[in-house]
């Protein structure tokens, strides 16, 4: 290896391209490429989400419809055969709360939780959280268990 075989390192040098805008000699200059009016040619140029080139987007062609609630509360649901199979595997004893629900990944820290009555639950366990279904709570309480609201 000498100075007359050195090279940089396969893949560490991009090739530059052709230089745009540096005068007619390049035959880029001038209007470099970017034809001669229009938006596409300003500087600062930024089409908006959905532009269609003037034609009417298809978000405003489309008839709206319906209400959206902006009080409405989203449940974060979390089942009874859940919570039994949790108790299978050992990761929760005799109560669960908001707090141990986040830890095991089951709700957000900012989602409000809603116990559901699918599946069945065989241990006894104080279960608090946000809402209960009626089946649930009844499951729970059958149980041997409590359902203390939040």
């Amino acid at each position: 290896m000498n100075l007359s075989n050195l090279k940089p390192a396969k893949g560490s040098v991009k090739s530059q391209g052709k230089r745009i805008g540096r005068g007619q000699g390049s035959g880029k200059g001038g209007t470099a490429t970017r034809g001669h009016n229009g938006a596409k040619s300003r500087s600062g140029y930024s089409k908006k989400l959905g532009f269609e080139g003037g034609q009417m987007p298809l978000q405003r062609r489309v008839p709206k419809f319906g209400f959206t609630n902006i009080n409405r509360v989203e449940y974060q649901g979390v089942n009874l055969d859940k919570l039994q199979e949790l108790v299978e595997n050992k990761k929760i004893k005799d109560t669960v709360d908001f707090q141990i629900l986040v830890d095991l990944g089951l709700a957000g820290k900012n989602e409000v939780v809603k116990i559901l009555g699918r599946g069945e639950l065989k241990s006894k366990l104080t279960v608090t959280a946000h809402k209960f279904t009626a089946s649930a709570k009844a499951a729970i309480e059958a149980a041997g268990g409590e359902a203390v609201t939040l």
